[in-house]
């Protein structure tokens, strides 16, 4: 494995990471919406991400087997529970408000796993490159 193969393999993973707290951020943002119908309710969003374990996987977004890419994004299935709330503008006829599904404790530990991963990348980041410099160095003594 050549090294431009680690700063991409990370570069992917960076980025997946990336897109899953955005996410993360977007559902808590969203915690605390309601609406009219549960149709027209936030559902929380999640990343499904995918391995590039393949060369017919990969793509110029993500050039390097053993790397990882976002495979789509993609509704959270939990349910919405209606609040009954007839003084609510949105309130349906039943008097019914729909609230979004976002759980603030699922996001943050979403928040914190993702935030671990990117620093763990970008260690390896720094590892390789403190690898090279000393690989360098030797090679000039």
């Amino acid at each position: 494995m050549s090294i431009g193969n680690i700063f991409g393999i990370a570069g992917t993973a960076l980025n997946a990471q990336l897109v899953r707290m955005n996410a993360t951020a977007s559902n808590l943002a969203n915690a605390g919406t309601a609406a009219g119908t549960e149709a027209e309710a936030f559902k929380a969003k999640r990343t499904v991400f995918k391995a590039l374990v393949d060369d017919n996987l990969t793509n110029a977004g993500a050039p390097y087997v053993g790397g990882v890419k976002i495979d789509r994004m993609q509704d959270d299935a939990s349910p919405i529970k209606p609040i009954f709330d007839p003084s609510h503008p949105l309130a349906n006829a039943e008097g019914y408000i729909f609230p979004s599904n976002v759980n603030e404790v699922t996001e943050m530990v979403e928040m914190m796993a993702s935030s671990r991963s990117y620093q763990n990348n970008v260690e390896v980041v720094n590892t390789a490159k403190q690898l090279m410099m000393r690989t360098l160095e030797l090679t000039r003594s």
